[in-house]
């Protein structure tokens, strides 16, 4: 009798922090730091600080079948960052770019609430983070699965309300620095110190609305599922025999 056919492995699960690196973290580095002219110029720059984030989507699309928010975030944002400094507009309207992002993002948290696929739970209940189907499934065994609908439109209101925090942050930051035409050495600059700055600026107080949001997520899950702590996660992967 032939063995028994293995059961195919399951996908890989996608590293969060690869993730943001490649359509958040690389593409800012690159409009901020090799968009001046006697680097690469900021036509290549952008050219450059698109592609990783559009390989990264596409990749995602076709291995994992599915849309990367954050690639799509990530090219939007980038193209509009460097199309504008292409074309030489004023601060103001840079900084309308710098609050549509995080707004339309806040909105589309709101607006896909009653659809088949919220988009909070893409970026909450991220199956890179949470064991999802363990957490499918208890919701599915104690038959709590409206409250966890409930629990999840709770979370929403507080996730879009720290994109509507990052949206007035980064208004009020591209309008005091980003002084200078675009297109310019001194707009390079001036887009690094805005970059630099609102890491502490607006990151920080948006992380911090964010785990306000996990935790509430973290302990509704226990109350609802009966999962306790490290059962809501992945496991670690086994060590290697040395």
């Amino acid at each position: 009798m032939s063995p028994p056919a293995a059961s195919a492995a399951p996908p890989k699960r996608e590293n969060l922090w690869l993730n943001i690196f490649c359509n958040a973290v690389f593409p800012a580095l690159v409009l901020s730091f090799l968009s001046k002219e006697h680097r690469l110029g900021p036509k290549w720059a952008l050219i450059l600080a698109l592609s990783v984030p559009l390989a990264y989507g596409l990749y995602d699309l076709v291995v994992r079948r599915k849309w990367n928010v954050f690639s799509i975030i990530g090219v939007v944002s980038t193209a509009l960052t460097g199309g504008l400094g292409l074309m030489k507009i004023s601060g103001f309207w840079f900084a309308v770019k710098e609050a549509a992002v995080p707004l339309v993002l806040g909105a589309a948290i709101v607006l896909t609430l009653r659809t088949r696929q919220p988009l909070v739970r893409t970026l909450v209940c991220n199956e890179s983070v949470l064991n999802m189907p363990k957490v499918e499934a208890a919701l599915e065994a104690a038959g709590t699965r409206a409250g966890f609908d409930a629990l999840l439109v709770r979370v929403s209101w507080i996730v879009a309300g720290s994109f509507l925090l990052s949206a007035v942050l980064n208004f009020v930051l591209a309008l005091r620095i980003m002084k200078s035409p675009a297109g310019t050495p001194a707009f390079a600059e001036e887009l690094g110190r805005l970059t630099a700055v609102s890491y502490v600026v607006i990151l920080v107080p948006s992380l911090a609305i964010m785990m306000v949001a996990m935790w509430r997520l973290l302990g509704g899950l226990e109350k609802l599922t009966g999962l306790k702590g490290d059962e809501l996660f992945h496991a670690p992967p086994p060590k290697k025999a040395a």
